[in-house]
């Protein structure tokens, strides 16, 4: 949120403003998925770019490995997965309607390190 207020290349910004329904995989009901950040920024040439933000830990972006015994956490971990992965195909096309980008972003992409 500093980057954002700091930059000034960001026109304006929003945390959690709105929602986009998707269907669970895992109970089959529809949600409402709220992405971090909504984003209008202007690039150097003038142009006015639009993105939907999600941040996540890099790990909860790839489908878990699977073990030699299925844990209670292994079976979270699959769970958490195919929702984001539901959430984050209805978000693509929610922002390829509107002309928006979607970006999922990690700790490595914010220069976060542990």
């Amino acid at each position: 949120m500093k980057y954002l207020d700091s930059n000034e290349n960001i026109i304006q910004w929003s945390s959690e403003e709105f929602y986009i329904w998707y269907k669970s995989p895992v109970d089959g009901k529809p949600h409402r998925y709220f992405p971090d950040f909504i984003v209008k920024e202007k690039t150097s040439s003038g142009k006015i770019l639009n993105y939907v933000v999600e941040i996540k830990p890099k790990k909860q972006t790839k489908a878990p490995k699977e073990p030699k015994r299925k844990t209670k956490g292994y079976l979270y971990e699959v769970m958490e997965y195919a929702k984001n992965q539901s959430k984050w195909k209805v978000a693509k096309e929610w922002c390829e309607d509107r002309g928006y980008e979607f970006r999922i972003l990690t700790e490595e992409d914010l220069n976060i390190r542990y």
